[in-house]
Order: structure tokens, then C-alpha cells, then sequence
């Protein structure tokens, strides 16, 4: 691994928080939607499916992580989302659409935002109860 910017990425990445973590998944199933969105109106078929996989790996990622043990129904209800915009992957995927990869989009960012909001929170938590 010679390329300085691969080896930056990679520190950024095993030295991320979860909290960073998980916003950096967000961030990157939203640009591959958008890649994939932008490729269907192209109708560049291969990079299409190439972003729409990409994306979709990202999502699965996210459904796997949850722990239903502490999400409780938080947990559960992300589980269904995920699971429904898998769904929206392979339909556009097959069909060509664009319209299913929008509408994740729009999901996407506003969890990107939730969680965003989320983590910030948290943070303002820790430091107010440092002495």
C-alpha cells in the first residue's frame, strides 16, 4: 500500500469511533446512490449495477450491525427499512428506474441527519459530565 491517500483512509478508518463509523457508512451508501442514480439516467448499465451493489453491501453492513438486544424496537424498525431498501436496490437495478434509488437516497440522508444529530448529542453528554 504506497498510495499516501489509501494509507490515510485506511488509519482514518481503524482509528474511527463507531459513532464515526457508522456516519462514514451513511456518507458512503448515500454516494453510491447518488452514482447509481446518475448512472441510471445515463443509462450506463455497468455502472449502474456496479454503485447499486456497492450500495446495497453498505445497507446489508448497516442491517447487520443492529443489536436487537439494546435497540430494542428502534432496532427492529431499522431492520425493516433496511431490509425495504435492499428491495429498492434490486428493483431498480433490474428495471433500470431511478425513482426506487431517490427514495433511498431521501431515507438515507435523513438517518445520515438523525444520526448526525444523534452523536453530537451523545458527545455534549460526555463532556458535560467531565469535572
Amino acid at each position: 500500500m504506497s498510495n499516501p491517500y489509501q494509507k490515510y483512509k485506511t488509519t482514518a478508518v481503524q482509528s474511527a469511533s463507531r459513532e464515526k463509523i457508522l456516519l462514514m457508512l451513511y456518507e458512503g451508501a448515500i454516494k453510491f446512490t447518488k452514482l447509481a442514480i446518475k448512472a441510471c439516467e445515463e443509462k450506463k448499465i455497468a455502472e449502474r449495477g456496479y454503485n447499486i451493489g456497492r450500495a446495497y453491501d453498505i445497507v446489508m453492513e448497516l442491517n447487520n450491525t443492529l443489536d436487537h438486544k439494546i435497540g430494542g424496537e428502534i432496532s427492529k424498525n431499522l431492520e425493516s427499512l433496511y431490509i425495504f431498501m435492499m428491495g429498492q436496490y434490486t428493483k431498480s437495478n433490474i428495471s433500470g428506474d431511478p425513482i426506487p434509488l431517490k427514495s433511498n437516497q431521501k431515507m438515507l440522508e435523513t438517518l445520515h441527519e438523525g444520526w448526525v444529530q444523534a452523536v453530537e448529542k451523545l458527545k455534549k453528554e460526555q463532556e458535560g459530565g467531565k469535572p
